[in-house]
């Protein structure tokens, strides 16, 4: 079954919104060491970066925590639950600083690797299903203009 947080999980014990916050857990510890690598090595954290894991991880978070309300999970239990994932991104953030600050360029270029395919197999594979279900011509669209915002994102002080 495609994680979903609507209707296909009814209850709490079909994942309710589950699926994508433990995808956000898996997806979020790589960007976490790429972010904590970035701040330790000086050189700060690239435009693109930010703005490619805040427009997936918002509407992720969004959609997990309606799913999980959805499912009959209480407040306390959906901040709880999403409290955790936001202490062990930080920490995996801490321990990217300080297990590979001083790892060579290929160790850092594997995790930042890792990192973006995490991001994009977690957009692929729960958000554009459910944005192609409704207008698939505009979902499509977006797509193409996520991508070239983050090409020129990603471009910007290269020149």
């Amino acid at each position: 079954m495609r994680k979903r947080s609507g209707g296909q999980q009814v209850n709490a014990g079909e994942g309710g919104g589950l699926a994508i916050a433990v995808g956000s857990l898996l997806d979020g510890i790589p960007e976490s060491v790429v972010l904590g690598l970035g701040l330790l090595s000086g050189k700060g954290i690239s435009i693109a970066m930010l703005a490619a894991i805040f427009l997936s991880d918002f509407p992720e978070g969004l959609s997990s925590a309606l799913g999980m309300r959805a499912a009959g999970r209480s407040a306390t239990y959906i901040f709880g639950f999403w409290g955790a994932i936001t202490i062990l991104s930080g920490v995996a953030a801490a321990l990217g600083a300080a297990f590979l600050g001083g790892a060579a360029p290929q160790v850092v270029a594997t995790v930042s690797a890792l990192a973006a395919s995490a991001l994009l197999t977690m957009v692929v594979n729960t958000m554009v299903p459910e944005a192609a279900e409704g207008e698939q011509k505009l979902a499509a669209v977006l797509v193409v203009v996520g991508l070239l915002a983050a090409f020129a994102l990603s471009n910007l002080g290269e020149t």
